[in-house]
């Protein structure tokens, strides 16, 4: 794990002992410090019995503390820990500052931190494994993977390449990124902010915070384009980066399958910028390019049975995210006469009313599934366009969408929702839509190594 002398003697409150909560706990109280920790549920406590304090800090006079530090998942804006921390002058922070703060004890190092709507794990994940085949030596954490806390401090030279969500970034102050990249900025999560400013503001921070180091920004809609007119009038060293980069640099022939559709190509595109920037030729990164096997649950492809090609989406949880696996997959001439061929399973806990960039893209669409809370409303807005199949739940939508799908056609999870009507998180959607696959068709269904959690 990753300690700091920093750390030593200080007292800290962590809320939230799951995931990087747990980290940080194990990581400050490896590096000395004294940790008072608390999480709601007994068994996410029960590892700390013993070793540290367990109350929660809201209960706590918190003067001569060094910091709270909360799950990502803690909404400030409703939740009363920040007003309880403000009182007595302290941060609010995360474990991204934690390791911001420790960087001072590690062999020297370039950090990346890669941000945006969509798009930002496939960027991160891409970026860690073309510096890996390229013989770099670097990890991936923040919002994908393991806790950045929780692994192993790099060599000299090593690269730590950091997903940060909006919500990570808000509780971090002093990360200074060598090079910082945003993908692009719709409107999400505006249940924790106050206006869709705010929530573009909050991406906007990760550059403010470097003290020099680069700015990568893909300007390709106006909230980056705003972001990046704003660093260049500051004087700041940036980089503008179009999705049709890719191409113009000769790296669009030869990607990996996991990099298909245009979303990719804009992913791949920053990737390819940042890689750049950290040194790597032309050459390493095409090799990276053609290797990189995916993510789960991001454009996946779980298996081809039968001539049906069946990919797991779930990770696309608003309707910006789902558009771009749509456009994916436009009519062949070659697989039917051309006609649409994508059997798109949609619906779960809608996150906004309508269809969004998703419209664009129903010419692809032979039929929709609809399943969930926003099952009913996506067949109202989708029937009289495309086929509509109301199914509530997934393995009933699988199993109509197998039976309906002829050879060179695509069975698509894509839901443009999130998951928490019917499961925990889009993990484990994406699970039983593979688990189905595999039942329905015999499938091998395994999932390829990596992942994240449900941030924005």
């Amino acid at each position: 794990m990753i300690t700091s002398p920093a750390f030593k003697g200080k007292r800290f409150a962590v809320l939230g002992l799951a995931r990087s909560g747990a980290a940080a706990a194990e990581a400050l109280l490896a590096s000395g410090a004294e940790v008072i920790g608390w999480d709601r549920q007994p068994h996410a406590r029960e590892p700390f019995e013993g070793r540290c304090r367990l109350i929660d800090p809201l209960e706590l006079d918190l003067t001569g503390f060094a910091g709270v530090v909360v799950s990502p998942g803690v909404p400030l804006n409703t939740h009363p820990i920040g007003p309880h921390v403000w009182q007595y002058g302290l941060p609010v922070i995360g474990d991204i500052e934690l390791f911001a703060r420790a960087r001072g004890s590690l062999p020297p190092h370039r950090v990346v931190g890669i941000t945006g709507t969509n798009g930002k794990s496939t960027t991160t994940a891409l970026v860690h494994h073309i510096l890996q085949s390229a013989g770099v030596p670097s990890v991936m954490g923040g919002n994908i993977g393991e806790p950045i806390l929780a692994q192993e401090p790099l060599p000299e030279g090593g690269v730590y390449v950091l997903e940060l969500s909006s919500f990570q970034i808000d509780l971090t102050f002093s990360l200074d990124c060598d090079v910082a990249a945003l993908t692009n900025i719709t409107p999400d999560h505006l249940d924790r902010y106050a206006d869709f400013a705010a929530y573009a503001a909050a991406k906007e921070r990760l550059f403010q915070m470097q003290q020099g180091g680069t700015a990568i920004i893909c300007d390709e809609d106006e909230p980056t384009r705003a972001i990046a007119d704003r660093l260049v009038a500051a004087g700041r060293g940036m980089v503008r980066v179009k999705t049709g980069d890719l191409a113009a640099a000769g790296l669009a022939e030869g990607r990996s399958p996991s990099l298909a559709g245009p979303h990719n190509a804009q992913n791949a595109a920053v990737a390819v910028a940042i890689c750049r920037h950290l040194g790597l030729t032309d050459a390493a990164i095409a090799q990276g390019l053609a290797t990189y096997a995916g993510l789960p649950h991001r454009m996946e492809r779980v298996c081809e049975a039968g001539g049906v090609t069946y990919i797991n989406d779930s990770k696309a949880t608003n309707a910006a995210s789902a558009a771009p696996a749509l456009a994916a997959f436009p009519p062949d001439p070659a697989v039917n006469g051309g006609a649409p061929r994508i059997h798109w399973i949609v619906g779960g806990l809608p996150k906004e009313d309508g269809l969004g960039a998703c419209a664009d893209h129903l010419g692809n669409v032979a039929a929709a599934y609809t399943v969930g809370e926003a099952g009913p409303m996506f067949a109202e807005l989708l029937e009289g366009r495309v086929r509509v199949e109301r199914c509530e739940l997934i393995s009933e939508a699988v199993r109509r969408a197998e039976a309906a799908a002829r050879p060179g056609e695509v069975v698509l999870l894509s839901p443009a929702c999130a998951s928490y009507d019917q499961f925990r998180d889009y993990e484990k959607r994406g699970h039983h839509f593979r688990q189905m696959i595999g039942a329905i068709t015999g499938c091998e269904t395994s999932a390829p190594a990596g992942g994240g959690e449900e941030r924005p």
